[in-house]
């Protein structure tokens, strides 16, 4: 980590960036409802045409890079955002808007499985620190996101031109991506008589291949934590709908400051324990802590628990990651994007459901389900640990 190579430090930019795009709407999610009459089911579609391009861009891009390369397949992420989020700073309708999108999400998608697996390949030892080092700046783009934007939609800055800017900023990444050297990540085709290696997917090399039982549990880890943590993210503005848009967005964006806090005191400190009993302690802490922020009666509180949520969630993604990557060593690029994938398939199912149960039940019980996601996270982490064994 002393001599980080270009590559690192380029990943660790499209992370920053991918970090800021994700946070762009649900900062001016008011804004968005007013300009295209939208309601909060009308978002809820938004988040998950984006989430489910996301996902695609992750899962698929782990299988391209082994056959077409980590160069191309980076690149291309970084272009499709470009245009992804020029076109939604364009869109003249609800419709455009949407359809910008695909390519927004599906080139977020690519960065970040992509990084994932392009960091395991250049760490392969004290993966813990090196993989929350990466997602630190996924943090920092998105703690900076909300105050920012709220402070200059307010001083008069239109928001269409924040997301137009914020795809500008992702031509420049697509042509580093291009130039510095960085591992191929392709797969060597073994020959038809050779052994068959142990697959990230199949739990065996025998004849009748079985899901390997730890890998699909950590699948379910990874997707409930990211349902839980875009699902605060996306609509925690909304849920503080009564305090002034300043103080909305500086809720959002403490919120983030807390993830950033926790993958920094975790880069130092994960490596020192078992990482998946670290892990559990850290889904529990967030359950706990964003139980007392939802029901909270009074706004600091429930800011500052908001706050200490994310301090306790910041380590799990990074962390549940590491642990695909140390039990799969050889197959990085497919354990990346396949948790990766599955990862914002969390944020398919959940978040956008929680616009439905807005208009229905109330958007403090839509809330409450981010609690139960921390719960199930926990428990698949502890099942984990004992199907491995």
């Amino acid at each position: 980590m002393r001599r980080l190579p270009a590559a690192g430090i380029l990943g660790g930019a499209s992370f920053l960036l991918i970090g800021w795009a994700g946070l762009i709407v649900p900062s001016v999610i008011r804004q968005v409802q007013d300009g295209f009459a939208q309601s909060d089911a009308g978002l809820g579609v938004y988040y998950l045409i984006f989430a489910a391009a996301w996902a695609a861009g992750s899962f698929g891009g782990g299988i391209v890079t082994e056959r077409l390369g980590r160069r191309r397949v980076l690149t291309a992420g970084a272009g499709l955002l470009a245009v992804g989020f020029a076109g939604l700073g364009l869109a003249p309708d609800w419709t455009a808007f949407l359809a910008a999108g695909v390519p927004a999400g599906l080139g977020a998608g690519l960065l970040d499985g992509g990084g994932n697996g392009l960091f395991l390949d250049l760490f392969t030892t004290g993966r813990g620190k090196a993989l929350n080092l990466l997602h630190l700046f996924f943090s920092i783009g998105a703690l900076a996101a909300p105050v920012t934007i709220g402070l200059l939609v307010e001083g008069g800055v239109p928001w269409q031109a924040i997301l137009l800017a914020t795809g500008l900023a992702g031509a420049p990444i697509a042509v580093l991506f291009a130039l510095v050297a960085m591992p191929g990540g392709r797969r060597e085709r073994t020959s038809a008589t050779a052994p068959r290696a142990a697959s990230p997917v199949l739990g065996s090399a025998s004849a009748r291949p079985r899901l390997s039982a730890p890998l699909l549990l950590l699948a379910v880890a990874i997707a409930c934590y990211v349902a839980s943590e875009v699902g605060v993210s996306s609509w925690l503005v909304r849920f503080l709908e009564p305090a002034p848009l300043a103080t909305a967005t500086l809720a959002l964006s403490l919120y983030w400051a807390g993830i950033a806090v926790g993958r920094l005191v975790s880069s130092q400190l994960a490596d020192r324990f078992d990482h998946r009993r670290f892990t559990l302690a850290c889904a529990l802490g967030l359950g706990a802590t964003l139980l007392g922020a939802i029901l909270a009666p009074w706004l600091p509180v429930s800011i500052g628990l908001f706050a200490l949520a994310g301090v306790a969630s910041g380590p799990i993604f990074p962390m549940i990651v590491a642990l695909g990557g140390e039990r799969y060593r050889d197959r990085s690029a497919a354990v990346s994007g396949f948790l990766g994938g599955t990862a914002v398939t969390g944020s398919i199912v959940y978040p956008p459901v929680m616009g439905f149960l807005s208009v229905s039940v109330g958007l403090t019980v839509a809330m409450l389900g981010n609690v139960a996601l921390g719960v199930v996270c926990a428990v698949a982490l502890l099942l984990a640990g004992r199907s491995a064994r």
